[in-house]
């Protein structure tokens, strides 16, 4: 039977010159290192201070300066959820009805399923769209695993589908990924008609 030994490191692993980049400091140095995140995710994330003696500072005005201040997309997006509260909201069977057939403002739906990949990044863009549009629009997500009867009513063969209503009627939609700008688009035709 045949032992093997190791008693030092192997010539494709060289020996760390700067113990603080381990993962794990104490571990020997043939164990597989990590490297170091970047100073940007080491650090929670903070909203910028605004500083004003005239206007009320709301949550809206710190979103805004964090947007305005930060391009990153997904970043602005949690942001926004965050301190706005608007996100795309569930909605069942029973609430269709009162929720989107009899809402005075346009009513943008996505059908999506939970084991769906493409539907998770619609749903991002679509909170998104909910926090940039709140007020004017109104945003709510249908799994049509569980709600399978309003997806029959409407047709949807397939996931991820953005209906957009007004007044009750379907008026627009848009299947399968899209960047935002399409779901923007779509959008701003219901809005102007």
């Amino acid at each position: 039977m045949a032992s093997f030994s190791l008693t030092s490191s192997p010539p494709f692993l060289p020996k760390p010159k700067d113990p603080s980049s381990h993962a794990f400091p104490h571990a020997p140095h043939f164990v597989l290192r990590m490297p170091r995140q970047p100073q940007h995710l080491q650090t929670p994330l903070l909203l910028p201070k605004i500083q004003s003696s005239r206007h009320q500072i709301t949550d809206h005005a710190i979103a805004h300066q964090f947007v305005s201040s930060r391009r990153s997309g997904i970043i602005v997006a949690r942001v926004l959820r965050c301190c706005l509260g608007k996100s795309a909201t569930p909605v069942t069977k029973d609430l269709w009805d009162n929720s989107i057939l009899k809402s005075e403002t346009p009513v943008l739906v996505i059908f999506y399923a939970n084991w769906c990949g493409p539907c998770r990044m619609v749903h991002r863009i679509i909170d998104e769209i909910a926090a940039e549009y709140a007020g004017k629009l109104k945003c709510f997500i249908v799994n049509t695993d569980t709600d399978m009867q309003i997806a029959e009513d409407y047709d949807i063969k397939a996931v991820p589908v953005v209906l957009m209503l007004k007044n009750g009627q379907k008026c627009d939609s848009v299947i399968g990924t899209m960047p935002k700008e399409f779901y923007v688009a779509a959008i701003e035709r219901v809005l102007k008609s």
